[in-house]
């Protein structure tokens, strides 16, 4: 029996007229460092239109990929708009890769247009006669384009353009917006959306992170990576008022922009969360307006979100995800009816799938492992916006009877919950024993004088591995790796405890903000890092 519903298309093209028509005069606010311009949905709306017919004009096509090389600004959302509504592909660049890997993404994805803001023309430039797809360059704003050959220029492009544009019938199953993955490991490979799975995956958002027009959003995330979590699109439904950043990360900048513009709710990772509670903690900046935000990327240590709770009275709520999950996996709301501490256990596992995804914990053997809060495994998982496949790579080996194999490893609770205990890269195996490097990582940053930390495992002679742990003080802080360890000593097993410290003034980050491990460990491997030993691995 058929049902009796339509079938209506669930395109960008629909969410984007639902907003320029509904919430017409909802702001959309771009940070500029020292003030912020503002718009109007209906002004942002117009100048898609414009920008669809300059692309045209150019020879874009249905499915032709448009790269954008920008920071969260009115322009990238402007193209985030008109590029998937005009049948056509939005690629997000990654500014952050090096230029081998950003040319490498970009002939892969066989971009026509780049679209670049004048900041990042250089990292353009260097990489544009190794990109033979591209056809046209258009900078945004001002910079240095001596070296970028012919280019437009995009006010001028856009101010010159029809404000009426014929928007195409598109099917909700074709690629919306592509990303690729980070390429910790190899080169990075492509994920591309769907009108349909960004539509749904919306839904989502709005549902787990309880979002209304009264907010007003500032987005952190950068919308070069996994479309900023999802966030434009979903304000741009709900007509959230939307507060971009654009290049200004910083925690000052970040805390200025907080305090001129008042903003709700924000997203971001781990590190920045630290860097305003830091300069909000040194400062007394009011950071008051703030009432939720969502912490994902990697791990958030009960630490943090204690202090956002304890000293800025923010929400902090840890949610988890990847680029090929669109990337919303689960959230760590807590059920009700808790204790305070036992709330905050909740609010520190990595979270419970939402509504649309299914997680699963796999054995070494491939087989389905029991929800006891016990039994290690890789998590997988499968839903309406995670993966298939990667464009144009065969990965078999990362997928399992139709799942995602996630390469994170952990254990899910009776209720659902699931804690990753480490990535499969990370896990540290000593002796035959397992040892989690995140819940090592997690208590560390609890400690008073740790501002950040991150655990690698490395060769030992004895055990085949051990851990190390790499910190980084806070301003004016002190303590010695004899401290730390008796600080972890009673919190996990004692062969746990690491024997070996380094302390350093900044850890390494990857392209989206996260600890790069494989960088602590290469400088280990090459006797680059000055490492102090305490103590005797024991059982």
């Amino acid at each position: 029996m058929k049902s009796t519903m339509q079938a209506s298309q669930l395109t960008i093209t629909s969410l984007m007229l639902r907003g320029s028509q509904l919430f017409a005069t909802n702001e959309v606010i771009t940070w500029q460092g020292d003030g912020a311009r503002h718009s109007t949905y209906a002004q942002v709306a117009e100048r898609a239109a414009r920008l669809a017919n300059v692309l045209h004009d150019l020879g874009v096509g249905e499915g032709d990929r448009v790269g954008t090389l920008c920071w969260n600004n009115q322009e990238h959302l402007e193209c985030y708009l008109a590029i998937p509504c005009m049948g056509a592909v939005l690629h997000t660049l990654n500014l952050r890769l090096a230029p081998k890997q950003l040319a490498h993404i970009v002939n892969d994805a066989q971009d026509s247009v780049v679209i670049v803001d004048g900041s990042l023309v250089p990292l353009l430039a260097a990489i544009r006669e190794h990109c033979p797809t591209v056809r046209h360059v258009i900078v945004v704003g001002r910079g240095d384009t001596s070296n970028l050959g012919e280019h437009l220029d995009y006010d001028e492009a856009v101010a010159a353009a029809s404000t009426v544009y014929d928007w195409p019938e598109i099917d909700e199953l074709s690629g919306a917006a592509m990303c690729y993955t980070t390429g910790t490991t190899g080169d990075p490979k492509g994920v591309v959306y769907s009108h349909r799975s960004i539509w749904l995956h919306c839904f989502a958002i709005w549902g787990s992170f309880r979002l209304d027009e009264s907010e007003r959003l500032l987005t952190i995330v950068p919308m070069f990576h996994v479309n900023a979590w999802g966030i434009p699109y979903v304000a741009w439904m709900l007509g959230c008022t939307m507060l971009l950043p654009d290049r200004f990360l910083q925690p000052q900048a970040l805390c200025d922009f907080v305090q001129a513009e008042r903003p709700t709710f924000t997203s971001g990772v781990p590190t920045i969360f630290t860097g305003m509670l830091q300069w909000a903690e040194a400062t007394h900046a009011d950071l008051s307006s703030l009432k939720r935000a969502i912490c994902g990327g990697s791990a958030v240590p009960r630490a943090l979100i204690e202090a956002f709770r304890d000293k800025l009275n923010i929400e902090l709520i840890q949610a988890w995800g990847m680029t090929e999950t669109s990337p919303m996996g689960c959230i760590a709301y807590p059920p009700p009816g808790l204790s305070e501490e036992d709330e905050m256990v909740f609010r520190s596992k990595t979270g419970r799938a939402v509504p649309g995804v299914e997680l699963r914990i796999v054995g070494e053997d491939g087989g389905v492992l029991d929800w006891d809060g016990q039994s290690v495994g890789e998590l997988e998982a499968r839903g309406p916006w995670i993966t298939a496949s990667y464009y144009g790579v065969e990965a078999p080996e990362r997928f399992h009877d139709g799942w995602l194999r996630t390469g994170d490893v952990g254990v899910m609770d009776s209720r659902g919950y699931l804690t990753i205990t480490d990535r499969s890269k990370d896990v540290i195996k000593s002796g035959g024993e397992w040892i989690s490097s995140v819940e090592l990582e997690n208590l560390l940053a609890a400690h008073p004088s740790v501002a950040e930390a991150v655990v690698v495992g490395v060769t030992d002679a004895l055990w085949q591995e051990r851990p190390l742990a790499a910190v980084v003080l806070k301003p004016g802080a002190s303590a010695d790796p004899a401290d730390l360890r008796s600080f972890l000593d009673g919190k996990v097993a004692r062969f746990w405890l690491p024997e070996r410290w380094v302390f350093l003034a900044e850890l390494p980050k990857t392209s989206v903000g996260k600890q790069d491990k494989k960088v602590i460990r290469q400088l280990y491997a090459d006797g680059k890092l000055e490492v102090t030993e305490v103590g005797k691995a024991v059982r």
